[in-house]
């Protein structure tokens, strides 16, 4: 089983949002870190702007879903718009402490014939 990281880097304001709409999606659990930008001059990040208050997200995903994911995220909070946030995708190289997950997963899986 391979698995993605799908990153966001968000607005406060729409981080329960991005959650909720990535768990519908499949994703099965989440990490919030909150951040900030520095200096005095705006900081970018794949040449998208990043206000002093960031919340950064990753949710660790099988990668059958993860098109499902990214896909919902940036239509249902609406990335495309500006100050919203952006999202990337991130392989996986290895994983520990899905075990349960895993299982989860290998139903949704089965049931989806995938």
């Amino acid at each position: 089983m391979k698995f993605k990281i799908v990153m966001t880097l968000v607005n406060p304001e729409i981080t329960e949002k991005v959650i909720e709409t990535a768990k519908k999606a499949g994703a099965t659990g989440d990490v919030v870190i909150p951040a900030r930008g520095s200096g005095s001059s705006p900081s970018t990040f794949l040449g998208v702007s990043i206000t002093d208050k960031t919340d950064i997200l990753l949710f660790v995903v099988e990668e059958h879903i993860v098109n499902k994911v990214l896909d919902e995220i940036t239509v249902n909070c609406k990335l495309q718009e500006s100050g919203n946030g952006i999202a990337v995708v991130l392989n996986v190289e290895r994983v520990a402490g899905l075990e349960k997950q895993i299982e989860n997963i290998k139903g949704k899986l089965r049931e989806e014939n995938l």
